[in-house]
């Protein structure tokens, strides 16, 4: 894990409540990790991190997706996680309005709805 998340290591005999967000969110991935899921269910992993964090993390999920994990996401950043995404699908007022394949992002429907252009 200390691979994937290298400031781990110099936390490793850190309390995870004194952690930063995005320290926190990188330690919960990684004992997720631990077990060698063939899935790994995310529920918001970008909330309460700087963007920099966003992307660090979105690049971290690509990075363990590559290595053969299948990754579940739910997430508002729709933008970030149709980057990464191979299939997405949009909810709507609780309801399943329509798939969102990749790229999916730059629609005219999606920017509209979503984030706030197009």
């Amino acid at each position: 894990m200390f691979g994937l998340f290298p400031v781990l290591r110099e936390r490793r005999h850190q309390l995870a409540g004194t952690m930063s967000g995005g320290e926190q969110q990188m330690l919960a991935i990684g004992r997720a990790l631990m077990t060698r899921p063939t899935l790994l269910c995310m529920d918001e992993p970008s909330m309460g991190l700087a963007p920099r964090l966003v992307e660090e993390v979105f690049d971290i999920i690509r990075e363990i997706n590559e290595q053969g994990t299948t990754i579940f996401v739910i997430e508002q950043n729709v933008n970030m996680a149709l980057s990464i995404a191979h299939r997405g699908y949009v909810l709507q007022m609780g309801r399943w309005s329509s798939p969102a394949p990749p790229g999916a992002a730059r629609e005219p429907l999606i920017q509209k709805a979503y984030l706030g252009s197009g």
